[in-house]
């Protein structure tokens, strides 16, 4: 776990990895080196942000291979879209609301692909890995919009 914010979960971190040190590591800060270190290195990212404005941390995880599960807001709504274990598709999980329930949910449905569907958690690695983030796809999608727009007068 890497972040900063308030403090009583900031002892909270502090103290999980006192309680589990065989399994987490908190890091109460932030490094970009040390984020890109750690999201490369697990297999989920939990973002719970409140508000996103943009989000590039579950870029790079998928980039890495790292599932992200996040709160649908801003850009990790426009970029993580939800698993769909019917017809494989998608690039991890999302959850609508910023309560814990929601959240539990949402990551219970994703450790659960991660342990008993294995085929399916590696097609979600690979999806993500693939995705062409580019400056210059970006820019003929960017273009396809503007053009069918165009005609719709």
């Amino acid at each position: 776990m890497l972040g900063t914010g308030r403090a009583d979960l900031e002892q909270m971190l502090r103290q999980f990895e006192t309680q589990h040190r065989d399994k987490v590591r908190g890091w109460v800060g932030f490094s970009v080196k040390m984020a890109h270190r750690i999201t490369a290195g697990v297999d989920i990212l939990l973002m719970p942000s409140r508000f996103e404005p943009c989000g590039l941390n579950q870029l790079y995880a998928m980039n890495y291979g790292t599932v992200p599960v996040v709160h649908a807001v801003g850009g990790l709504r426009d970029t993580v879209q939800q698993f769909n274990p019917f017809n494989e598709s998608g690039l991890g999980w999302t959850f609508d609301s910023a309560e814990t329930q929601k959240l539990i949910h949402a990551l219970g449905n994703c450790l659960l692909t991660y342990r008993e569907y294995k085929k399916s958690w590696e097609g979600l690695q690979r999806r993500g890995m693939m995705q062409d983030l580019s400056w210059d796809h970006a820019a003929q999608i960017y273009e396809e919009v503007l053009v069918a727009a165009k005609y719709q007068w």
